[in-house]
């Protein structure tokens, strides 16, 4: 089987047809990512990516959508963390020029991977990044919430802790984070959070924990200038996808549409809902990603001539990640929104008690 067909910039946005189905398909990957990441915090949209491949959209197209609606959420976030004085902006300001650098080799890197290696190769690329990341992130958030249950306390002397005391000048302090740290360290999160902005569509899972355990900002502050990082590595991701002709606008505005309420009810869930909790959801959505795109490894192989699949293990195959992708999920989101329904009786049944409680004292 001969390689992909190589699309000129802007090509691959062609097939894409706007039904009704489809834009509710990609309305409601919006709002899962919303939920989540108003859930969670920060870092909610690693499961948009994906959810966007799995419709069709070249990889490409899909972390292209993605950082672009990410710009505009990360506008609003960080303004609302800017009020309460959770943005150090000097490190904002101080990490930026890295955080382009990354965005741009990022960028590049996946525009040259896909006018050589075709949709195929990209997928491919963009698959095996996320396999990688998030099967880091989902072990070392294991590990944390077994220590946690355990009650065992975080375990200090590892190799962040290493990091976060190097004394390699020059050094920096932040006054709002209330650090000092190297500067390289700082270059180098920002680095390293760009290029998987302009890799993935979404860097702020990876730098907020980042920046918490390497260069020891408090979580507030993190992730308030994570968010204000992130309309810098937007703007650029936007462009720089746009210049390529790989942002599909009626796909953005969409994300934003879906988003927005979800980003609205999991800001609610956070209020109601233990931290423990919380972390165990985002761990099990992470690993479930993970699985559904190392699934779809031999599909893009075979897609490439690299692997010899039939047509019915081909078809199974994706199905499978395509189900792995979407339980994971709607059922994090249904739990979530179970949860929050859970906190709505308990609340709605005390304030009657307390009232019923009130008539009988009088």
């Amino acid at each position: 089987m001969a390689g992909a067909a190589v699309p000129a910039a802007g090509e691959a946005i062609k097939f894409l047809t706007m039904t009704p189905s489809f834009a509710a398909s990609v309305a409601a990957i919006g709002f899962v990512g919303g939920l989540l990441s108003g859930f969670l915090g920060s870092g909610g949209a690693f499961i948009m990516t994906p959810a966007m491949m799995s419709l069709g959209i070249p990889g490409i197209m899909a972390v292209g959508a993605n950082i672009t609606h990410k710009f505009g959420k990360a506008i609003m976030g960080s303004k609302k963390h800017g009020e309460f004085g959770n943005v150090d902006k000097k490190m904002g300001l101080v990490m930026f020029l890295a955080l382009f650098a990354g965005v741009q080799v990022a960028v590049g890197v996946s525009n040259g991977i896909l006018h050589k290696m075709g949709q195929a190769g990209s997928n491919l690329y963009i698959s095996a990044m996320f396999v990688v990341i998030l099967t880091g992130v989902s072990i070392f958030m294991a590990r944390d919430i077994s220590r946690i249950r355990k009650g065992i306390p975080p375990k200090e002397g590892g190799f962040a802790d290493k990091l976060k005391n190097l004394n390699l000048p020059p050094m920096i302090y932040f006054k709002v984070a209330n650090v000092r740290t190297s500067l390289w360290l700082a270059l180098a999160v920002a680095f390293a959070t760009g290029f998987l902005a302009g890799t993935i569509g979404v860097g702020g899972f990876v730098g907020v924990p980042a920046m918490i355990y390497i260069l020891g900002v408090p979580t507030y502050v993190a992730a308030g200038t994570e968010l204000f990082l992130a309309i810098f590595s937007g703007m650029q991701g936007a462009f720089l996808y746009s210049l390529y002709g790989y942002v599909d606008l009626r796909i953005v505005l969409l994300l934003y549409a879906g988003s927005l309420i979800g980003l609205t009810l999991g800001a609610i869930g956070t209020r109601v809902v233990r931290g423990f909790q919380i972390k165990l959801v985002m761990t099990s959505i992470i690993v479930f990603v993970a699985v559904s795109r190392l699934m779809m490894v031999p599909v893009y192989l075979n897609d490439l001539g690299r692997l010899a699949l039939s047509a019915s293990a081909h078809h199974s195959i994706a199905l499978a990640s395509d189900l792995c992708l979407y339980a994971s999920g709607l059922g994090g989101s249904a739990i979530i929104l179970f949860w929050m329904f859970q906190a709505y009786r308990r609340g709605t049944a005390l304030k009657t008690q307390v009232s019923d409680n009130k008539v009988s004292a009088s």
